[in-house]
């Protein structure tokens, strides 16, 4: 069997086979807490312990029970779409229309819908390093080409307009920027955001922002969307979102795409025949999302989040592993491992199998410090993390 030479353009995705190789560990008397063991503690995928409200789980069974589970159109369910919208205006000041919103089957259809809409052979696509390896395999997977812009701490690993500049060839299409981002937890400053748009606007490229952490920021510097800086009705500002993170509905597979007019269409006519439409269900649950005490219960558990970061970052620190950066959004610390040793891809297998801690080494997110690095999930308990903490000064010291 022949198989399509995109293929080749797409790495593993090392975060699932760390994740496999846990799972398979917990499995292990080792980790049997009958037989003497201890449980393994997760801090490797971005999951919120945290799942939908009752609210949604409410509608969600209504939804069930009244037999509303036929197709929706191929933009989402109208009365969702008009939701988002009062969302954007009530906690972002922002005025945008129903009709630039499209519903998705989860952020990942709606990259997937952007990089096919906008991209194509021979377009170059700018792209953080380090940044959540997925992006880029949807440029990859367009046929167009990721080119990795290295952002260190000094930069709060997220790029710049002057760097932009520098990277910008007669080949490059746009820019794909994640704020929050995933690894980091960094976002990128209102000011510094809109000289980078309009860097790429002047050189008449598109910006694709993966917001799917906005509602996940804790610094009231950041926590602002890329549209503020696109032109009143929408021009050249993509926005990426989902029902994941804020909104804790990681597994219903439900996102969105805020875009500029004249890309609604194509979007639609793409969504039509690749997903014929996101879920029915998911949609008519998350129309709960908004209701009052959804909100609060959501804002209780940012504010859950902010605690769990502010206990683990000096924690970590403390441990030898370096926090440059702080994070102000998004539920992950970007840590300096490099004082345990060379690899920390070696040093994550190490600490998963003596201390019963699954972490995340650097290689997905990019070259530049995919040595050096790991990414650590704070979307635990509280006393999850505090446990974790102990077995890694166990292991680690400090």
């Amino acid at each position: 069997m022949k198989l399509a030479h995109r293929l080749d353009r797409i790495d593993p995705f090392y975060v699932m086979e760390c994740a496999k190789a846990a799972a398979l560990l917990a499995a292990s008397p080792a980790c049997d807490p009958a037989r003497g063991g201890e449980s393994m503690i997760y801090l490797n995928i971005g999951e919120p312990d945290f799942t939908a409200p009752p609210a949604v789980l409410a509608a969600a069974q209504r939804c069930l029970t009244d037999g509303r589970t036929q197709y929706t159109a191929a933009t989402g369910l109208e009365p969702l779409r008009e939701a988002l919208s009062r969302w954007y205006a009530q906690r972002f000041g922002l005025t945008i229309g129903a009709e630039r919103i499209v519903i998705t089957a989860g952020a990942s259809a709606a990259l997937q819908l952007a990089c096919l809409a906008l991209f194509e052979a021979g377009d170059e696509v700018l792209v953080p390093d380090p940044s959540y390896p997925c992006n880029r395999h949807f440029v990859a997977a367009a046929d167009a080409r990721p080119v990795l812009m290295p952002c260190g701490p000094a930069q709060r690993y997220q790029p710049d307009a002057a760097g932009i500049e520098r990277a910008w060839t007669d080949r490059t299409r746009g820019v794909l920027l994640a704020s929050p981002s995933n690894p980091t937890g960094t976002s990128i400053a209102a000011d510094e955001m809109g000289r980078n748009v309009q860097a790429v606007r002047s050189h008449g490229g598109v910006t694709v922002v993966d917001e799917i952490y906005l509602g996940l920021s804790y610094d009231p510097a950041y926590g602002r969307s890329a549209l503020a800086h696109d032109a009143p009705g929408g021009r050249d500002v993509v926005s990426v979102n989902s029902f994941s993170k804020y909104f804790s509905m990681t597994g219903w597979r439900l996102g969105w795409l805020v875009l500029p007019p004249a890309l609604v269409a194509p979007v639609e006519k793409l969504a039509q025949n690749l997903f014929i439409c996101p879920s029915s269900v998911a949609q008519h649950a998350a129309l709960a999302c908004f209701e009052p005490d959804s909100i609060a219960e959501y804002e209780a558990r940012r504010t859950a989040f902010a605690k769990r970061r502010d206990f683990l970052v000096p924690a970590l620190q403390a441990l030898g592993l370096g926090v440059p950066v702080m994070p102000d959004g998004a539920f992950y610390v970007w840590a300096d491992a490099s004082g345990h040793g060379p690899s920390s891809w070696d040093l994550a297998f190490e600490l998963m199998d003596r201390a019963h801690v699954a972490l995340t080494p650097g290689r997905d997110f990019g070259p530049t410090q995919a040595e050096t690095h790991l990414r650590i999930s704070y979307a635990s308990s509280l006393p999850q993390l505090q446990e974790a903490v102990h077995r890694l000064q166990r292991h680690l010291g400090g």
